[in-house]
Formats: structure tokens, C-alpha cells, sequence
């Protein structure tokens, strides 16, 4: 069986700058830090649609439209972070751009990635396609990969 493969990438450019702090760190890591991250989006598909295409680049705009609401100039702070009242009131009073999720981190951020982008190419290709995996990046030392289990 031949399975073909497409990637996407939202580059370190495009300025998702999104600050966060691993706050479980014993390193400098629990300290609020940012990047600008590069999310990479690889497709796959056993058939390809009329255009020889795995997924269509040009109908991807509600993706990106994600990625900014989530990682554009925000400070992303873990739901269970001791300190997430400090974080809410520098919201509160616009300090800040906060997103909570479950945890901070490249592959958290994958997780989510991955989790968004395949219920939405599900809704619009269907079974035809699926998304294999997403990679995070910080810059060109660190990354990290979710990759599909099905």
C-alpha cells in the first residue's frame, strides 16, 4: 500500500511568541520565559484527492487562526500553577495575554496541536486523511514530536 505524506509549517517567523514557565522545574525553567515557536504539521493520506493533493494548504486558515489565538503574544499558564492567581491579575489588568492549559511545554503544545488539527481536517476531509504527527520547536536545539497512535 503506498501512503503519502505532506507537511505544513508555521515557522519560527510568523510570530507565535508565546511565553510560559515550567513551574515544576528545578532549573531556570520555572522562570516565565519565551519563543517564537515553529509548529510543523505533517498530513497523511492512503489516496490522494482530484488535486494529487494530501491536504490542501490554502484551507488550513482556521489552523492558523488557532495557532494565533493560543500562541500569538501569549503567556500560557498551567491550570495547576501555584502561582495562576499572579497570572490572572496581570490578565486582569492587561499585563498579560494568559491562556491556561492543562501544562506548559513543547509537547504539551504538540498535544494540543494535534488534538485541534486532527478533529478539524476530520471535519473537512472526513477518514481520507489524518494527521500524523506535529512538531513543536522553541529553536533549531529544541523540539519535541506528538505523533499519531492510529
Amino acid at each position: 500500500m503506498t501512503r503519502f505524506f505532506s507537511s505544513k509549517t508555521y515557522g519560527h517567523d510568523r510570530g507565535l511568541s508565546a511565553a510560559f514557565r515550567q513551574w515544576r522545574a528545578d532549573s531556570h525553567c520555572k522562570f516565565v520565559h519565551g519563543y517564537s515557536l515553529e509548529f510543523e504539521f505533517v498530513f497523511g493520506a492512503d489516496k490522494l484527492d482530484d488535486n494529487n493533493w494530501v491536504v490542501d494548504f490554502g484551507g488550513l486558515k482556521d489552523l492558523e487562526a488557532w495557532l494565533r489565538l493560543n500562541f500569538d503574544h501569549k503567556t500560557l499558564v498551567a491550570f495547576d500553577d501555584p502561582q495562576i492567581s499572579v497570572f490572572e491579575e496581570m490578565h486582569d489588568i492587561e499585563a498579560i495575554d494568559m491562556v491556561t492549559v492543562e501544562a506548559t511545554g513543547c509537547e504539551m503544545f504538540a498535544k494540543m496541536a494535534m488534538e485541534y488539527a486532527s478533529e478539524l481536517i476530520q471535519k473537512i476531509y472526513g477518514e481520507r486523511c489524518w494527521v500524523e504527527s506535529v512538531t513543536v520547536r522553541e529553536h533549531g536545539a529544541n523540539s519535541a514530536i506528538c505523533k499519531r497512535t492510529s
